[in-house]
């Protein structure tokens, strides 16, 4: 038994790594986007892209960790049925409860990684990527320009637009900036610009070597003029501060915080742990699969239910933060629940598998 049990756990870990390869592929890939989009459009800075990546692929690391071990639970043991090792196994007298010891001696380290990253490092990853966006919210309209793009003040009285951008030596070239005052509309191009602090700490964009024109949009009465150098003042911003999410407290103050909101994401937090460890189980029965007929159906029967327990998990942690349910419900209802299904499908399974030996 022990050969067998290393065997699974061997082809268990090798299916799980080429699945949660191919899993955060597709989760980084859909997160580059939108944050490229985002950075695109001046809300991020493109260096800033790879810093929010990260945090946001590490706190989709529970959910995608646990997905990971009930699809190579499942594949693994439908491979044994469709390649009637199954037969095998239970001709030799063993039964399909056998197969749960070395199924958890697979699972749990994996569980066991889990709840870390749920309880502890999820949480702090949420709240690193929480603060980067808040001091990108918080920079003034010349630092979120982005070469090659128009951008909107905060205020909407200026539009800034520069063709490059040299970082090194705070220097930008080429730049278009429209703002109105007074009913009147004024334009400035400059081929080159840059930042000056002033001593009293006022920001500046100072235009070298450029053109403004300024007038009433609908008249011909407009005034240029030309100049060497030109300093437009940036407003300063007053600094947002917001008070950290549900998501982003640590588990220790989520317990000790009586709040139906910090109660529901307790709930959902413990409740991944639990679920990934009953899903690996209930991989065990519906891995059957007729080796005569394809494998479609339980494949479809194995995602429906894992997208439904997921789903009422969800559930339950809005029910909690809403007060509709206590916090013991939302906790244990739902894995009570799936504890009596895994239960009704084992004893289904060894029913049927009893029926059939006894016609034999």
């Amino acid at each position: 038994m022990k050969i067998f049990d290393r065997s699974l756990v061997r082809e268990c870990a090798g299916t799980a790594v080429a699945t949660f390869i191919v899993l955060l592929g597709i989760t980084i890939a859909t997160q580059l986007v939108r944050f490229l989009g985002l950075a695109a459009g001046g809300s991020i800075t493109f260096t800033g892209v790879f810093a929010l990546l990260a945090f946001t692929s590490f706190n989709y690391l529970p959910v995608l960790l646990s997905l990971t071990l009930f699809i190579a639970v499942l594949m693994t043991l439908t491979r044994s049925y469709r390649d009637s090792e199954m037969i095998v196994w239970f001709g030799s007298g063993l039964s399909l409860t056998a197969w749960i010891r070395p199924v958890l001696s697979f699972a749990v380290p994996v569980v066991i990684v889990i709840a870390l990253l749920s309880l502890l490092l999820s949480p702090w990853a949420i709240t690193k990527s929480e603060e980067f966006k808040s001091y990108m919210d918080n920079r003034d309209d010349v630092s979120q320009v982005t070469p090659g793009v128009f951008r909107e003040s905060k205020q909407n009285e200026r539009v800034f637009f520069v063709e490059s951008v040299n970082e090194g030596e705070n220097v930008v070239a080429n730049v278009f900036v429209s703002s109105t005052q007074h009913q009147k509309t004024g334009v400035m191009v400059a081929k080159r610009g840059f930042l000056q602090t002033a001593d009293n700490g006022d920001r500046f964009l100072v235009l070298l070597n450029g053109r403004r024109y300024e007038g009433t949009p609908g008249t011909t009465d407009y005034r240029i003029s030309e100049f060497e150098r030109y300093a437009m003042r940036i407003e300063t911003r007053d600094v947002k501060t917001s008070l950290p999410s549900a998501k982003s407290m640590p588990t220790l103050d989520l317990l000790r915080n009586p709040n139906p909101i910090y109660q529901g994401e307790l709930t959902w937090r413990v409740g991944l742990p639990l679920s990934a460890l009953l899903l690996s189980l209930l991989a065990i029965p519906l891995s059957f699969v007729n080796p005569r007929t394809g494998r479609s159906l339980n494949l479809v029967l194995a995602i429906l239910v894992y997208m439904i327990y997921n789903n009422v998990l969800s559930i339950a942690q809005a029910w909690v933060a809403q007060e509709r349910i206590g916090l013991s419900a939302g906790l244990w209802g739902v894995h009570v629940a799936m504890l009596l299904i895994l239960a009704l499908l084992f004893f289904r399974r060894l029913l049927l598998f009893s029926i059939f030996r006894y016609i034999k």
